[in-house]
C-alpha cells in the first residue's frame, strides 16, 4: 500500500516524502536534513506519554544505567572544566546523569517537562547541556532543539544521545522505532545540518552520541 502524500519536515521545513509504514504508524523522511519522523496523526496524547515514562525504572543506584549514560558522561567530562555549570534536559523520573556530574563537583540543574517542569531554568545559560534519550521524543524538534541550544553559553557544549538512522532497510527492522514515544529519528546528516545552522563544531563521539560546541562569537547571518 502506498504511503500518504508528502509533508513538511518539522525541523528544516523542507519537503519530506513517505519513508516507511508499519502496522502502527507512518513515517516520513526529509529530503534536505535527513530527519525521519512520525506523521503527527500518530502522536500519543500527553497523558499516555506520561504513563509510559512513569514505567521507567532508572535511578542513580542502577549500575547498568550509569554505564549506559557514561557514553555521554565520559566524553563530556573530558571537555568541561571543573566547577562548570550544567543542565540535564529531560532528566526523567529518576535523574541520574546530573547526579553523576554532581559527584564530580559540577553544579547541576535538571529540567523535564513532566517531572521537573520549572521552565525558569531554561532562561539562563550553562557551560554544558546534556540530553540523553530525549530528542527522539520531540514532536516539534525545531523549537525544542533551539531551546536546548539557547541554554548553551558561547564556548559551551551540547551533548545529545540518541540512536541514529542508518538507511531505509535497517529502519524497517529497527526496534528503536517501535517505542510509541519515539517520533523523531536523526541521521548523521541531520546533525551536520544542525551544526551548519548553529555554526557549531560537531563531533560524533559514539554510535549514538554527538557533541556540539557553541562558537564564542556568532557570525552575522547565522540562524
Amino acid at each position: 500500500m502506498e504511503i500518504s502524500n508528502t509533508t513538511r519536515c518539522p525541523l528544516c521545513c523542507s519537503e519530506a516524502r513517505p519513508y516507511h509504514r508499519d502496522v502502527r504508524r507512518d513515517y516520513s523522511g526529509c529530503q534536505n536534513c535527513g530527519l525521519v519522523f512520525v506523521n503527527p496523526q500518530f502522536f500519543m496524547s500527553q497523558e499516555n506519554e506520561l504513563k509510559a515514562y512513569e514505567h521507567h525504572q532508572n535511578s542513580p543506584d542502577d549500575v547498568g544505567y550509569r554505564t549506559f549514560l557514561s557514553r555521554l558522561y565520559d566524553p563530556m567530562l573530558e571537555r568541561v572544566a571543573g566547577e562548570s555549570r550544567g543542565l540535564d534536559f529531560g532528566s526523567g523520573p529518576g535523574p541520574t546523569l546530573s547526579v553523576m556530574f554532581e559527584e564530580q563537583g559540577y553544579d547541576m540543574t535538571i529540567y523535564d517537562p513532566f517531572f521537573a517542569p520549572d521552565e525558569t531554568v531554561l532562561l539562563v545559560t550553562y557551560d554544558f547541556v546534556t540530553a540523553t534519550e530525549v530528542v527522539e521524543h520531540f514532536c516539534t524538534p525545531k523549537a525544542s532543539l533551539e531551546k536546548l541550544w539557547d541554554c548553551v553559553r558561547p564556548g559551551g557544549y551540547l551533548g545529545l544521545m540518541t540512536k541514529r538512522v542508518l538507511n531505509r532497510e535497517r529502519f524497517s527492522n529497527w526496534h528503536y522505532k517501535n517505542d510509541d514515544t519515539h517520533v523523531c529519528f536523526y541521521a548523521d546528516d541531520t546533525f551536520r545540518w544542525l551544526a551548519r545552522q548553529w555554526q557549531a563544531s560537531l563531533e560524533f563521539v559514539d554510535s549514538d552520541v554527538v557533541i556540539f560546541t557553541k562558537p564564542i562569537q556568532q557570525h552575522e547571518g547565522s540562524a
